[in-house]
């Protein structure tokens, strides 16, 4: 027993405190690495490279030198892999590193009748079969696809969105991006996804949608033109048949914003057309 306890001492009289700091620092960089290629594609591509090291461990151990050679060579170049393979997580770990509450105060403020405005126009779209996808952004900046596209920095409103979605106006073809409680930019080109785990019948205004989600932290709105569904996505994932109350719902919980202050809106008729009891603040 004296001998335990003489060595749990000696091992903490060696550890400073700033060990202990660099120990919690390199656990948390672990644990927000594992978190980030969880589930997702990244962990296969993770899984495949510990095999291709462990290979090459395997090769040295029983002296098989073609294979040996072939991985040396091979993994000399993991660097350069490893940026090709995982851009896009890495783009996504680095910007999540920014996330911290220190810095949200550099995004701008939604103001709470904006959900609401986008709520009621989305589900007009939806009932007039007036195809639409709006992008919201939240904590990591879409100025690359603004500048692709129509500046108009105007306040959100019902009219607004629905003149942008009008099949006869020249806006109408392509996102409208959200910044905090203003319309940034229309007609905005968004990078399609190229999952292969998604359906097949899914257009290239869903694949947008779920594309620019994927790599940012934004959320997407869409409305099918010939079916006339809403669907909302976030972090890649897509779901479709959202009716008013579920979209606002999907809408507070991704922006974080409390529904106390704001109105309800009722779901439309059986054909499918959008109204509500009142109009949004």
């Amino acid at each position: 027993m004296n001998d335990v306890l003489d060595f749990f001492q000696g091992v903490s009289r060696d550890i400073s405190f700033v060990a202990v700091i660099d120990i919690l620092l390199v656990s948390f960089l672990f644990y927000k690495l594992f978190q980030l290629i969880r589930g997702g594609r990244a962990f296969q591509m993770v899984v495949g490279t510990l095999l291709l090291v462990l290979l090459f461990f395997a090769s040295q151990w029983a002296q098989l030198t073609t294979l040996n050679w072939l991985l040396r060579n091979t993994l000399a170049y993991i660097g350069f892999a490893v940026i090709v393979l995982y851009q896009q997580e890495l783009r996504r770990g680095l910007a999540n590193l920014g996330r911290a509450p220190l810095f949200r105060f550099l995004n701008p403020a939604r103001r709470k009748g904006t959900l609401d405005e986008i709520a009621f126009s989305v589900l007009t779209l939806a009932g007039r079969h007036m195809g639409a996808i709006l992008v919201l952004e939240r904590d990591i900046g879409l100025r690359s696809y603004i500048e692709g596209g129509i500046r108009l920095d105007a306040v959100v409103t019902y009219d607004l969105l629905l003149s942008i979605f009008n099949p006869k106006s020249p806006l109408h073809d392509g996102a409208v991006i959200v910044q905090g409680d203003r319309v940034a930019a229309a007609a905005c080109f968004l990078p399609i996804s190229i999952n292969p785990q998604l359906s097949r019948e899914l257009g290239t205004r869903h694949r947008a949608a779920i594309g620019i989600t994927e790599d940012t932290d934004a959320v997407a709105i869409v409305v099918s033109e010939e079916t006339g569904l809403v669907s909302f996505m976030e972090d890649g994932a897509i779901l479709s048949g959202l009716d008013s109350e579920q979209l606002r719902t999907k809408l507070r919980e991704a922006l974080g914003q409390d529904d106390k202050a704001t109105r309800t809106i009722h779901a439309a008729s059986k054909d499918g057309s959008a109204r509500a009891t009142e109009r949004p603040i």
